[in-house]
């Protein structure tokens, strides 16, 4: 697991320690945007890079430039809908990108 100064952790060195995970969604439509005029070629087997996935925030960095990325654990499916997904962790992904599950965005 990726962590940082700014990784939350819970419980104490008797029993373990651990980072706080916090439930996310990933916009995959603003992470991986398409290139203005980019021509369209459907490969119906490549991943699905649209919509929102499910992720788990479990650290974050700031930048230089002040902006935050979160330390995050998600996968993305394919386009053709079978059940494997390519599970992607400990991904740095920009603070904009992400929501807070049942609430506005992290902080």
């Amino acid at each position: 697991m990726l962590s940082s100064a700014f990784t939350v952790w819970e419980g104490d060195s008797v029993h373990g320690r651990r980072a706080v995970v916090t439930g996310v969604s990933v916009q995959l439509d603003r992470l991986f945007p398409r290139a203005p005029g980019a021509q369209r070629h459907v490969i119906a087997t490549g991943l699905d890079l649209t919509g929102t996935v499910k992720g788990r925030l479990h650290g974050r960095f700031p930048s230089v430039e002040g902006d935050w990325l979160g330390v995050v654990n998600y996968e993305i499916g394919y386009a053709d809908g079978r059940p494997a997904k390519v599970h992607l962790v400990d991904q740095l992904v920009p603070f904009h990108v992400l929501r807070l599950r049942n609430h506005g965005g992290p902080r």
